[in-house]
């Protein structure tokens, strides 16, 4: 049964995740297109992969509560991520990894912020789904790391853009999950105030 969803904020964030992961597939291609060695290349395909099926997972979850794709975010997205693909093949091997990796650290919060904002519409159904999706990026997060843990430009990089061995944008620890039904602790500090203000609105 279709049903609409009284919550703007994860609506919009439904549409940006829809169409950003669009734009972290193109990127991934210029990636894996770019490296030299065939299990690399291998890598990284398969995190491309990864990237479409969470578009495919979103969009079943949007047309389920009628949400429109957004247009906008369609062409921004499109946009950026042909950008980056293209970039790929004149920045060198480390930055692709970089900021590859710094993306998918503040992917995974998102979809844990994702299930908190249906937790607070009483909404369960979703959680194994954003909870296998979030684990997936941070996977991915851990696979762009280790391809760069020994570079002598990390320490200077996570000094400026706040990500790498230290710094992270979420606080997943894949060697001591959370089972699905509390990972909603997850991302507590992540964009708090705003997640806090959105599901004030809901009272």
């Amino acid at each position: 049964m279709l049903m609409k969803l009284n919550h703007p904020a994860l609506v919009e964030l439904l549409q940006r995740a829809y169409s950003a992961e669009k734009a972290a597939a193109f990127a991934y291609i210029g990636h894996a297109a770019s490296l030299k060695k065939p299990a690399d290349k291998a890598a990284v395909k398969q995190i491309e992969d990864d990237e479409w099926g969470h578009r495919m997972n979103v969009l079943v979850i949007m047309k389920q509560y009628e949400i429109p794709v957004s247009r906008w975010y369609e062409f921004k997205f499109h946009v950026i991520g042909r950008v980056i693909s293209a970039s790929c093949y004149v920045i060198g091997w480390f930055m692709p990894y970089f900021f590859a990796g710094k993306l998918e650290s503040g992917n995974v919060c998102e979809y844990f912020v994702m299930m908190k904002y249906f937790h607070a519409l009483g909404i369960r159904e979703h959680d194994e789904i954003l909870y296998e999706m979030g684990i997936k990026e941070k996977e991915h997060e851990v696979y762009f790391l280790e391809q760069i843990k020994d570079s002598k430009w990390l320490p200077y990089f996570e000094k400026v853009f706040s990500w790498g061995k230290e710094a992270k944008a979420n606080d997943v620890d894949l060697a001591d999950k959370l089972p699905v039904e509390t990972s909603s602790e997850y991302c507590k500090t992540y964009k708090a105030h705003e997640v806090e203000a959105a599901n004030q609105k809901l009272k």
